[in-house]
């Protein structure tokens, strides 16, 4: 227990160091207070948040934005991962559209999302379910070109069909970089929905930052940002832990258990 305990003290330590710059900076003078209020401010804003119903909605929303278009994301990138990888000349013939497709920003794609959404949740799944997609579709595509050819020409011989295949050879290899994609497709997601409720008003934590920092309420906005802040940590241990239960049997992993 007290070896699982030693890594996370270094990072409690730079959060300390983090809290103590940011209540000192400003009560030194060195930063206007009114645009970078104290930590302990910060802190009593977000208690503030905390007890105000409406901060929980707007949670909410943003957690249903990121969780639906990450699963959506998720499913068509595994599915269409496979396709492409396992389809004869399949992969030779989309490369080129994968390439020009995936560098597009999503946040490019904000005025197409209002055109035919406006600012209700579609938009921001749309948004989130684009960006998201490419990191798992790529991973998908690396982790099938991983397979070891001997092992798929041995499942061949002894007469495997191609489901049969997918299921016992590729997916195994494919599974690790699997779970890498979509560990960074929920950061990107959460950047993603955040971002769209912040610019297009749906409703979220990004909305109401956004009327924070209208109305002037700076310290509630900063308590949001620290929020959202809050979230990706939660969400990364989140999925580094499931990628480590789902990958228990990986060499990778069994190699980092000191049991």
């Amino acid at each position: 227990m007290i070896a699982a305990v030693i890594p996370a003290v270094p990072g409690l330590f730079g959060l300390l160091v983090c809290a103590a710059l940011w209540e000192a900076v400003p009560r030194l003078g060195l930063v206007d207070p009114d645009f970078l209020p104290p930590f302990t401010t910060t802190l009593n804003a977000l208690r503030g948040e905390l007890a105000d119903a409406a901060f929980w909605t707007a949670l909410g929303d943003t957690l249903t934005g990121w969780a639906l278009g990450l699963a959506l994301a998720t499913a068509g990138g595994v599915l269409a991962g496979l396709v492409i990888a396992t389809v004869p000349h399949l992969r030779e013939l989309t490369a080129s559209t994968v390439e020009f497709l995936r560098p597009i920003p999503s946040v490019a794609l904000i005025p197409l999302a209002i055109l035919l959404f406006g600012t209700e949740l579609r938009s921001v799944l749309l948004l989130v379910v684009y960006a998201a997609f490419w990191q798992v579709l790529v991973q998908v595509l690396y982790g099938v070109q991983d397979v070891d050819p001997v092992a798929d020409d041995t499942a061949r011989a002894f007469g495997l069909g191609p489901w049969a295949r997918v299921r016992h050879v590729v997916w195994p290899t494919a599974l690790p970089y699997v779970m890498t994609g979509v560990r960074l497709a929920a950061a990107v997601a959460l950047i993603l929905a955040i971002t769209v409720e912040l610019v297009i008003g749906a409703p979220g934590l990004g909305h109401r930052i956004n009327v924070a920092q209208s109305s002037q309420a700076v310290p509630d906005m900063y308590a949001l940002i620290l929020v959202a802040g809050c979230l990706g940590v939660l969400i990364n241990t989140g999925a580094r832990f499931v990628e480590r239960r789902a990958l228990s049997w990986h060499q990778s992993v069994r190699a980092e258990d000191p049991a």
